[in-house]
């Protein structure tokens, strides 16, 4: 089995023309609206399978009220949660990056419910059934009115139009759907309803997490010029 440098795959988001820079730029772009339209309340952050955090890092970097967020960021790779770490030094935010598989549910302990869960490039790398059982876990993430972003990429089959109706099945209200026609990723934020969620992950939402991490980590991630990011 070919073992994949992690570290060294996120660096393709600087480099020109991999495609990965413009869809890190949108999905920074949900995030920054979410912060936005919660200002200048409290904000709680989850983030599974994040990689070096830079999605949400970068997006508190250029914010004046970034003091006012909370996040757990879970990532296997100790070379990237070391630099999400290292970044999130120079925030005023309360970041807490947890180097650990994102099935141990004790892992979300206090960080949850989240007022906006991150589910980036984790689709991509699982089955379809994990896929569906990951999104119909998400509310366990939750606070009421949450919002979850998540990504997929839309190569053959389109998976993209199953994962909407399971979060609208799941009690999700889509807010946005972006697919550039340029591109062959999609995001989108999807809303949850004003329903308490319990305070920690249920057993079957953080295995299904946890086997999101394991594909990734164990090379299923498509390659940069085709893909979907992991971010």
């Amino acid at each position: 089995m070919t073992t994949t440098d992690w570290s060294r795959w996120h660096d393709a988001y600087a480099r020109p023309g991999s495609g990965l820079g413009d869809r890190l730029a949108a999905v920074r772009a949900l995030i920054d609206r979410r912060l936005d339209a919660t200002a200048p309340d409290p904000v709680r952050v989850v983030s599974a399978c994040a990689g070096d955090g830079r999605d949400l890092l970068g997006v508190l970097a250029g914010r004046a009220d970034a003091g006012r967020v909370t996040a757990l960021l879970v990532e296997r790779d100790a070379g990237l949660a070391a630099r999400a770490r290292e970044a999130a030094k120079e925030l005023p935010a309360r970041v807490d990056v947890q180097q650990a598989d994102a099935a141990q549910s004790d892992v979300y302990t206090g960080a949850v419910p989240a007022d906006l869960v991150l589910l980036c490039g984790i689709f991509g790398n699982v089955s379809d059934d994990d896929v569906r059982a990951t999104v119909e876990a998400a509310p366990q993430l939750c606070a009421p009115g949450a919002e979850v972003i998540w990504t997929r990429h839309r190569h053959d089959p389109d998976l993209t139009p199953s994962i909407r109706g399971w979060f609208t099945a799941a009690g999700f209200e889509e807010v946005a759907f972006v697919a550039p026609d340029a591109d062959q990723c999609r995001w989108a934020s999807t809303a949850s309803p004003p329903t308490p969620a319990p305070s920690s992950p249920a057993a079957t939402g953080s295995r299904s997490l946890g086997e999101a991490a394991d594909a990734a980590m164990l090379g299923a991630c498509d390659s940069p010029s085709t893909s979907s990011p992991r971010r």
